[in-house]
């Protein structure tokens, strides 16, 4: 069930309450993908419970405050996440929980909660309310749910523990959780079950066992900026002009990776106030840091370790660096990768998109050494800590059998030979028919060599259509029209097109055209390319079931990037 907003003379708001500001987001442009699930307690403290998932990113988030009349406290972390869709209980469009029961007795119609009310007037007509029956809101559902998603990695124990209150080491020292009969974190796991379970029976989305990134972030240690304040400081968008970026956003955005961009605005809308990470930051950016001496026992002194700021050497290579990974969004390849529909698709699209996401994975993976390489010598801790996690042993695993299952660039271009020089619009296709090894599977050999054959009748079909005709017919390749045309400039044509010429069409100084016997062959061609694409899907779909166990290495990594990049940011806007 989708709940439209009320309009807003229909909705009573508390005197103390803010005015609507969820426009001011809009205008951003930052509409976002997140999901995000909300459940309030029924006692006085109104203590909520917040889960929030990004599709996209496979990034889960869970929250649990206590709030005050107004939510603004939640609506602030809301917006930190900017959601496509809220996900309430039903309990709460029927004047459910304690906020309302006032009203819903007073009123034979039932108004919804003041929760549901005060989301609906923030987040206005560009987010979509979508209530869930109340027993999907169910603790022991969400932490089944989170320790078999969370990722096996080092925070997975912290995540496990700040979500409850009894662990215990069972069998081969493996982390079990006991369900206690009560929770200290009820409300988020709550809002974790219905969330989950929205995305299986709604988004039709199943993520692999220990896929998600699931973090349990605490109100502590940030700083509580309200949606007000952010709209009249202009922090994230122009109140003027929504393609402006004259703002405090616009100004420190000079990150190459979306992953950086997001962090910078989570930093700019929530910062940090622990004097320890502040530091940290510092040191990395202006290059200074305190220290003691390891050989005398005097007081704390302040040197300069010219780092981002005072070495330009150190500052173009980190940027050189990063360069590589420009626009790349690991976060999302990553959980692309991970993800599944109940009913897998087959279809020769998919199989193509699979494939393709591979290479861009094991380009990525081949350009972190180059970003480790880059921050070697660096005496600030969090630039250390940064190397460290981009040359994590788990990663060289990964690349390892990517390498044994994929070939390698240079080797593509070997197997295709002479056969498609000229032809650019073969290029993206070719590496994905030629992206598994030679030998890796006999079948795959003969789909791809039956291929290549087809291809190369194309071509022989194109130069006798340019000999017969003397012509300088040129065939060119265009995936998504159907395969290949023939193209020739129209000042090298005297008079109509040769008899047999079809599907003709203007395409600026030249005439696009194909013929009967041409797309004869461009049908053999595709039957083939859809199953050689099919073929190496599977073969992929198994290296992702290999690689998996270590895919925590690979969300560590992005987290790496994405602060090494906003640093980067700060220190170009401070020279």
């Amino acid at each position: 069930m989708i709940i439209r907003p009320q309009s807003r003379a229909a909705i009573p708001r508390p005197p103390s309450a803010r005015p609507p500001t969820a426009a001011s987001n809009r205008e951003a442009g930052f509409t976002g993908d997140w999901v995000v699930s909300v459940i309030e307690g029924r006692g006085v403290s109104r203590e909520v419970g917040i889960a929030a998932l990004d599709r996209e990113t496979g990034n889960a988030i869970l929250i649990q405050l206590a709030d005050c009349q107004t939510y603004v406290k939640t609506i602030h972390h809301i917006h930190l996440h900017y959601p496509s869709v809220i996900i309430v209980p039903d309990t709460f469009n029927a004047g459910g929980g304690s906020s309302s029961s006032t009203a819903a007795s007073s009123n034979p119609k039932k108004q919804p909660s003041l929760l549901l009310r005060c989301l609906q007037e923030e987040f206005e007509d560009d987010v979509a309310f979508e209530t869930v029956g109340r027993k999907y809101f169910n603790d022991s559902a969400g932490m089944d749910f989170v320790t078999q998603l969370a990722l096996n990695d080092d925070e997975r124990a912290g995540t496990l523990l700040a979500l409850g209150n009894k662990l215990s080491l069972g069998s081969f020292g493996h982390l079990r959780f006991h369900h206690p009969s009560s929770l200290s974190r009820y409300y988020a796991l709550s809002a974790a079950s219905a969330l989950f379970k929205y995305a299986d029976s709604r988004l039709n989305v199943v993520f692999a066992s220990q896929s998600l990134r699931i973090r349990y972030r605490g109100v502590e240690g940030t700083m509580m900026i309200d949606t007000d304040t952010a709209v009249n400081l202009e922090l994230v968008g122009n109140r003027l002009s929504k393609k402006s970026s004259h703002s405090l956003f616009g100004l420190l955005n000079h990150c190459f990776t979306p992953m950086a961009v997001r962090l910078l605005r989570v930093n700019i809308l929530a910062p940090i106030t622990v004097q320890s990470s502040i530091d940290a930051r510092l040191d990395a950016v202006e290059g200074t840091t305190r220290f003691r001496p390891a050989c005398e026992r005097v007081e704390m002194g302040i040197v300069v370790h010219a780092e981002l700021i005072n070495t330009e050497e150190k500052y173009r290579s980190i940027k050189d660096a990063l360069r590589t990974l420009k626009k790349i969004d690991l976060d999302k390849l990553v959980a692309s990768l991970t993800t599944s529909e109940p009913r897998a698709s087959t279809t020769p699209g998919a199989a193509s998109f699979r494939v393709r996401q591979m290479l861009d994975l094991r380009s990525v993976i081949r350009s972190l050494p180059t970003i480790a390489t880059a921050l070697q010598g660096c005496r600030s801790q969090l630039l250390q800590v940064i190397a460290e996690m981009v040359s994590d042993e788990r990663i060289a695993r990964i690349d390892e059998r990517i390498s044994d299952t994929l070939n390698q660039d240079a080797n593509v271009a070997k197997v295709m030979g002479t056969l498609y020089l000229g032809l650019a619009g073969l290029a993206s296709l070719n590496s994905k028919v030629f992206a598994v090894r030679a030998n890796y599977d006999r079948l795959l050999d003969v789909a791809r060599e039956t291929y290549k054959e087809n291809v190369g009748d194309i071509l022989d079909l194109c130069k006798s259509l340019a000999s017969d005709h003397e012509l300088p017919f040129t065939p060119t390749f265009v995936e998504s029209a159907g395969g290949f045309w023939l193209t020739v400039r129209k000042d090298e044509v005297q008079g109509d097109l040769p008899r047999g010429c079809i599907n003709v069409s203007s395409k600026g100084a030249k005439w696009k055209f194909a013929t009967l016997e041409l797309k004869k062959r461009n049908s053999r061609m595709k039957d083939s390319l859809d199953e050689t694409l099919l073929m190496s899907d599977r073969i992929i779909q198994g290296l992702v079931g290999e690689i998996i166990g270590d895919i925590g290495a690979l969300y560590k990594a992005s987290e790496a990037i994405a602060l090494l990049d906003m640093l980067w940011s700060f220190a170009h806007v401070s020279i």
